[in-house]
């Protein structure tokens, strides 16, 4: 591009306008605006734009420059490109464009080209979807919920089942090199690879065709690669159609994938896009969040519900380029993935990146069986709006997980399940973020071992630790060791029990019994070490050999162990004490609760609330006493 021009598109460029549409910016003086740079991950906005002097500067990584330099970065493109983009956007005539050198010339003639062919393409697809052999796939559109604005709006088009109409559409505009990179061609093997010498008079017909025989050949080995096909296009940030996700109608298993998508180009790399950014990125940056969905179906229907500010990762969990891209307009979001296991690991996937990218996470998992296409057309958008509203934040969707997957009443289920969410938690930038949620994770899974809880802080603070180890027998009280004793003994009788002076000899002290009737208030043995050891103990029916029950191997371990300790006689009041230890634990424990609830009370304001729980206190203050 000629200096001229170039100064030309630069006087009537806004920069503040032109990176207003990458970056949320907020008036920061009377010609500056700030926000968070698009060039490196921050908390803070360090990224400046000077409305009169027209540049930009990041005081964080030191990104510098115009607006065309802006544009260089952000896309990844070279500065001719940059200004006739820019040009384009203002609607300025482009000039004859000139390059640096001939490579340089023949990448961005490629790109392009490619650009124009596939502007092409969906305009030759839209046309298609009108004519008489696409009622099958109008049919299948209206059975989807899609009305003739939405399929407007979108693009969607149809790929006839002919491999030849789309080739003879195009073929006289692009060259071979071009229809190649654009993955909309596939091309057939020819079975005779050298062909016959040809005479003078088949030469001269060739020149004044314009081709040889072989790029004719090559013509005609040339198909489409999408046929009988719905097209949905996929777009940049400027809404340039770039590649194409393609839905079956076919129900042969010859025809190929369900959905089937562009190759990679120079013009398309799935990860750096996201689908429908280009329709969302203002309701994104004008609400402050975004609606994460999986597949473009569910994008499609979530955005014509209107919900505006949703996108779609197209079935993968997220890169860091895309998190980037997104952190732009946004560091919110809520994800909504299908509530299937492969929803739900994708979901946890695409997580564990923007928690490392510090944004702000909710996670909404609807009914199960009901994607959000299927959610919003059978119960609509009311009850979709009241299901986003109600979405938790991504630690507590994750902490239902481990519910869910292990059984956490056990000290076994307990380190599982927090070795399940250690991955996550250890992806979290903040050490003092960390501290706070392993301790969030310790209350929740009901984890009351101190070594326990000593070792899950340890690995969250200390992020190269792998793993948290199931707590030892150290870490088993003394008052839980006189529980596993008493039930084990269930059939041994203690007649140096009390004596009655009145009537001889009182009923024998059975420790078992005694201690079942403790026991029978089970929040009393909740979050021990030995939790699960004890619910086998009194859940057991046939009073046999202890050793024979079905426990773990640490478990049996610790039973030996107490089984073989005579060091202390077993009486009444040794039991009385221990049963008291856990008491008192209990109401510790209750008393934190409470204490907690308290000054979340006290914030909101909730004076009722404040009022119940301060009676449930001081009762629980009396009943301590007593």
């Amino acid at each position: 591009m000629s200096s001229d021009f170039s100064s030309l598109v630069k006087q009537q460029a806004d920069i503040v306008r032109i990176v207003g549409e990458y970056v949320k910016l907020r008036k920061a003086g009377a010609a500056n605006y700030s926000g968070l740079c698009p060039f490196h991950s921050e908390k803070s906005p360090s990224f400046s734009v000077h409305a009169t002097r027209q540049f930009y500067h990041c005081f964080g990584c030191g990104a510098s420059g115009d607006v065309f330099s802006f544009i260089q970065k952000i896309e990844n493109i070279t500065f001719p490109e940059a200004v006739r983009s820019l040009a384009q956007r203002l609607n300025i005539p482009l000039p004859k464009t000139q390059f640096s050198g001939p490579q340089e010339a023949r990448e961005a003639r490629v790109r392009m080209a490619l650009m124009d062919l596939h502007e092409r393409a969906g305009g030759w697809f839209q046309e298609q979807l009108r004519r008489p052999e696409a009622a099958a796939a109008r049919e299948y559109l209206a059975g989807r919920g899609l009305t003739a604005e939405t399929i407007q709006g979108f693009r969607i088009g149809y790929a006839p089942d002919s491999g030849f109409l789309l080739r003879d559409a195009v073929k006289g505009s692009f060259d071979d090199e071009v229809l190649r990179e654009s993955g909309l061609f596939s091309w057939k093997q020819e079975e005779n690879q050298n062909p016959a010498p040809q005479s003078a008079h088949k030469n001269a017909e060739e020149m004044q065709d314009g081709r040889t025989e072989a790029a004719k050949a090559n013509a005609r080995a040339m198909y489409a690669k999408f046929r009988n096909r719905i097209m949905f296009p996929i777009c940049n940030e400027s809404g340039k159609v770039i590649a194409f996700t393609a839905r079956t109608l076919s129900t042969d298993p010859k025809a190929g994938p369900k959905y089937l998508n562009s190759p990679e180009t120079p013009i398309y790399v799935k990860g750096r896009v996201l689908f429908n950014l280009h329709q969302a990125k203002a309701a994104i940056k004008q609400l402050d969040y975004a609606i994460v969905v999986e597949g473009q179906m569910d994008c499609i229907s979530v955005f014509a519900a209107g919900f505006r500010n949703v996108i779609a990762s197209s079935g993968t969990a997220f890169t860091e380029a895309q998190a980037k891209l997104l952190g732009r307009f946004s560091k919110k979001i809520v994800v909504n993935f299908d509530p299937d296991n492969a929803g739900a690991k994708a979901a946890e996937r695409t997580l564990g990146l923007l928690v490392e990218e510090e944004f702000e996470i909710k996670v909404l998992t609807l009914e199960q069986g009901l994607d959000p296409d299927l959610f919003i057309r059978q119960k609509g958008a009311p009850e979709y709006a009241a299901a986003l509203k109600a979405s938790p934040r991504y630690f507590q969707y994750l902490i239902e997980r481990a519910q869910q997957q292990f059984p956490v009443r056990t000290a076994e289920g307990k380190v599982a399940g927090l070795n399940f969410l250690l991955p996550h938690l250890q992806r979290v930038p903040s050490r003092i973020v960390r501290d706070e949620l392993a301790q969030e994770m310790a209350q929740k899974l009901g984890i009351e071992s101190g070594v326990l809880r000593q070792e899950l802080r340890h690995a969250a603070v200390n992020r190269g630790t792998k793993t948290v180890q199931a707590a030892p027998q150290s870490a088993v009280t003394h008052a839980e060791r006189i529980l596993i004793r008493a039930l084990a003994t269930a059939n041994e009788v203690n007649d140096a029990a009390g004596r009655s002076s009145r009537e001889g000899v009182d009923e024998p002290f059975e420790p078992a019994r005694q201690a079942r009737f403790f026991l029978e208030d089970a929040r009393l043995i909740e979050g021990l070490a030995s939790e699960h050891l004890l619910l086998t103990l009194l859940a057991a029916e046939d009073r046999g050999d202890p050793m024979a029950l079905a426990v773990s191997e640490p478990e049996r371990r610790l039973l030996a162990a107490v089984l073989m300790d005579e060091n202390e006689e077993l009486t009444p009041e040794l039991l009385e004490a221990a049963v008291n230890a856990l008491r008192e634990r209990r109401y510790t424990q209750r008393k934190e609760e409470l204490n907690a609830l308290i000054r979340e009370a006290e914030r909101k304001g909730d004076a009722a609330e404040l009022m119940r729980l301060l009676r449930e206190k001081t009762e629980l203050d009396r009943e301590e006493r007593g």
